[in-house]
């Protein structure tokens, strides 16, 4: 099952492997939305400090970010489904570390450990669906999967507020561990081995080239951990500045080593591949624009400034939400029928004007104009996150599409990940000096001057990524194989 299939049907309820990876990836997603309502109540709950707190995403993120690639590379060489089952007991084992944990250390240690497991689920996901499905067919499935994450973004926050208002925040985990235990039962029984019609490689663990990977591992960590500490203590503090000099040296130390093993732990042509290179950054613009200048920005401007409450702010959040869910399958379709540069240059605009609408006029605005302007922004980001997945696709062999979209994921999630600590960081800036918004079409008040600077500064971001677009002009005539 690892050549093209021109039978596979696109749709999760003919397609056993897929509704097992749409659940996956609904539940991932779920899992760490519901999460982030749950802090204030964890805070109080274990003594912690709100700042503190926060290590509760930060760890999960740092794991999750990094652990796409590893995840990748190991599904390419050895059994697709022992992979999956592995890996979703290590998130289970997590979760119950989570609803089991006497202490905040062990909170976080258990959130580490869900992140571990979590991790397989976006690079295995989309990993194979370039490997059973022929370009041309693969952005509807694309979408698909990004509609279940959009629902998982969208449904969390609701079942976390009216689970920790109920039961207590233990509760998410052990919910968590349950529908995970489900899913492992569901991959046991429909999870094929992607791998059973290649001929086995020799030295597979040789080429797994774990060196590389942990390289690569190590120094995405230490990249994000860099970033989220300079935006906390400031760049000029040894822990910020410190840790990102030593990710400089472990991702040089990476890319040297790829280029000298003899078994790389990714082929080094497909960091030279454009159309891979340039959807991959795209990707990573374009989630920190929305998810750093979108989804974070948005509630501290509704709650610290408008005076509204968490349940309230949900409330303005979900519709964009929810227009993710909808819209990601049908975008993904267009994908395949138009190509991936045209969809992608009319929904990276949509973002543009979601976000250029919020620093102008919903800020310091009334609360339905942030949520109007979040549904632009959230139609464009639907239309972002397929088309990109399929363009990337395009670049790879059947052979490296497990690391080549942990790869990809990777500069996915770190847009994630870097994008709140730099958005925030602007904002902090800002907010400290005190001036006018720079944008002249910003008509509020000086108290949230700042947040249309820093929604400004992310409209930046996504004008870029519209620039990038000239790198998928033309797709490479032969996607990159393993060495």
């Amino acid at each position: 099952m690892n050549r093209f299939s021109d039978t596979a049907s696109a749709s999760p309820w003919a397609n056993p492997l897929l509704l097992v990876m749409v659940l996956a990836a609904f539940t991932s997603v779920l899992n760490n939305s519901m999460v982030n309502v749950a802090i204030p109540t964890i805070s109080r709950h274990l003594n912690v400090s709100p700042s503190l707190s926060g290590w509760v995403i930060t760890a999960f993120s740092i794991v999750f970010a990094t652990g796409v690639a590893l995840y990748g590379r190991v599904s390419d060489s050895y059994n697709f489904r022992t992979t999956f089952l592995a890996a979703l007991v290590i998130f289970g084992a997590g979760s119950l570390t989570c609803a089991l944990a006497p202490t905040f250390g062990f909170l976080v240690g258990g959130r580490a450990l869900q992140a571990a497991g979590a991790a397989a689920i976006p690079s295995l996901a989309f990993g194979s669906v370039a490997r059973l499905f022929a370009p041309g067919r693969r952005g509807v499935v694309f979408g698909t999967l990004s509609s279940a994450v959009g629902l998982g973004a969208a449904t969390g926050p609701l079942i976390g507020g009216l689970g920790v208002s109920a039961f207590g925040w233990r509760v998410l985990f052990y919910g968590t561990l349950v529908v995970i235990c489900l899913l492992f039962f569901a991959a046991w029984r429909f999870l094929p081995d992607l791998n059973a019609e290649r001929e086995p490689q020799p030295h597979r663990f040789v080429r797994l080239d774990l060196p590389g990977g942990l390289l690569l591992a190590l120094g995405a960590a230490a990249l994000l951990y860099g970033v989220t500490a300079a935006n906390h203590v400031g760049l000029a503090a040894p822990r910020a500045w410190g840790t990102l000099a030593a990710a400089i040296l472990m991702l040089t130390g990476f890319a040297v080593r790829i280029r000298s093993a003899a078994y790389p732990f990714v082929p080094p042509r497909l960091f030279a591949n454009r159309q891979f290179l340039s959807a991959s950054v795209i990707a990573l613009l374009s989630q920190g624009a929305f998810i750093g200048g979108g989804l974070f920005l948005t509630p501290l401007l509704l709650i610290n400034e408008l005076g509204m409450s968490a349940f309230q702010t949900g409330l303005v959040i979900a519709p964009g939400a929810f227009a993710v869910a909808l819209l990601a399958p049908t975008i993904g379709r267009l994908s395949d029928l138009f190509g991936p540069r045209a969809v992608l240059g009319i929904s990276l605009s949509c973002l543009l004007a979601g976000l250029l609408f919020m620093s102008s006029f919903a800020v310091g605005g009334a609360p339905w104009k942030v949520a109007v302007a979040l549904v632009i922004a959230s139609t464009g980001y639907a239309g972002v996150t397929s088309p990109a997945a399929n363009a990337a696709s395009k670049a790879l062999s059947s052979e490296i599409a497990g690391v080549g979209f942990g790869i990809y994921q990777l500069f996915f999630f770190m847009g994630a990940g870097t994008g709140a600590a730099v958005f925030g960081s602007v904002l902090s800036a800002r907010q400290r000096i005190g001036d006018a918004a720079f944008n002249p079409l910003y008509a509020g008040g000086d108290a949230t001057a700042a947040y249309s600077d820093a929604y400004l500064v992310a409209c930046v971001a996504v004008l870029f990524a519209l620039g990038l677009l000239i790198g998928l002009g033309r797709a490479d005539a032969r996607p990159v194989a393993d060495d």
